[in-house]
Order: C-alpha cells, then sequence, then structure tokens
C-alpha cells in the first residue's frame, strides 16, 4: 500500500463518520471515502443475528457491488436485565418511529426500577481487503444512569456511565469518549492492522 488508498466507510451515519475521522491518524496514507462520494444512496441490508454478522454483511455489499475495498462497524448497548437487549437492534430500539430520545425512553421504561444497570458496549469492524475480511472487536462496560446526562454525543451516551468514571458519554466530551470508547477500541486495531499493511 505504497500510493494512497481509498477505502470506503460504508455508513450514513454522520456522528459515526465523525468519530471515524477523528479517530483515524493522518500518516495511513489512506483517503476515507463515505457512501455519498461513490454515489451510494440505497439503504444496506442489515439482516444478521450478530453485532459480527451485521458488520460483514454492510462490507461485503459495498465490496461486491462497487469493487471497493471498504470498512463497515456495527455497534450495540447490551444491557444485563434486559438479557442483551437492545443489542442489534440498539439503532431502532423504539421501533420504526424511533429517534435517540425514544430509544432511550424505552431502555430507560424497561429497566424502570431495575437494580442491576449493567450494561456494556460493543463495536465490531469489518474490513474487507482485496477479498479478505478482517474483524476488529472493542467493548467498554459500565452501567445505565436513571435518568439522562449530558448534551453531547449521540445514541445512548446520555445514559451510559462507563466503569471508572462519574460521568456519562454525553458529559465528558467527543475527546475523552474517544480515548477509552468501544468504537476507539475497534478502531485502534484497525489502524493498527492498516499500518503494517501500507
Amino acid at each position: 500500500m505504497t500510493n494512497k488508498k481509498s477505502l470506503v466507510f460504508a455508513t450514513s451515519n454522520q456522528n459515526k463518520l465523525l468519530e471515524i475521522n477523528k479517530l483515524l491518524t493522518s500518516d495511513l496514507n489512506i483517503e476515507i471515502k463515505t457512501l455519498s462520494d461513490i454515489n451510494v444512496t440505497e439503504d444496506i441490508p442489515e439482516t444478521g443475528k450478530t453485532i459480527e454478522e451485521n458488520a460483514i454483511q454492510k462490507a461485503a455489499y459495498i465490496y461486491n457491488k462497487y469493487g471497493y475495498n471498504c470498512f463497515a462497524e456495527d455497534t450495540g448497548l447490551l444491557v444485563d436485565a434486559l438479557n442483551g437487549e437492545p443489542g442489534i437492534y440498539s439503532a431502532r430500539y423504539a421501533g420504526e418511529d424511533r429517534n435517540d430520545n425514544k430509544n432511550i425512553e424505552k431502555i430507560l421504561s424497561n429497566l424502570n426500577s431495575a437494580t442491576n444497570r449493567n450494561a456494556h458496549f460493543k463495536t465490531v469492524i469489518a474490513l474487507i481487503l482485496e477479498g479478505e475480511t478482517f474483524i476488529f472487536e472493542g467493548k467498554i462496560e459500565g452501567e445505565i444512569t436513571t435518568a439522562p446526562q449530558g448534551t453531547s454525543g449521540f445514541g445512548y451516551d446520555p445514559i451510559f456511565r462507563p466503569n471508572g468514571y462519574n460521568r456519562t458519554f454525553a458529559e465528558i466530551g467527543l475527546e475523552e469518549k474517544n480515548k477509552i470508547s468501544h468504537r476507539a477500541k475497534a478502531l485502534f486495531k484497525l489502524t493498527g492492522f492498516l499500518e503494517s499493511v501500507k
């Protein structure tokens, strides 16, 4: 990988794109392209039964249909007292008419007065490079608060307090979150791999 290569990030989520761009090192000699950069407007299938299956499916869709080296990620919040929910349904937990606030409301309602509020975020990044698939995983343990706290971040950040912190992801801010988050851990593994093959 001596010449500058393009790598497509198979997502339409602008918040994830922002996090990824902040985390990727500039000396990788890789240009990250978005779905809009390659004129992909359709919804990418996401029908896997696990976070890993979804990440692989999204990356494979772009590679097989458009021929680009690419990576995709899938992330889930897994709450112990809810038997691992919302998991792969994290982005659409509240149903079709969902948004971050409605998803959060459903989590808090389902937990209600639960004493066990342990949870973890898990991110899986699937990279397809010249037809080969590579998997990178990141995970962070924490707990669900009883009410939203903070205004930074997105998704479940206002109700997820990582272990060792007295603030939620939405309170610590993106810079601090990017040092410890599930997505950061998976991405550090990805960038380390890209460094080794450039």
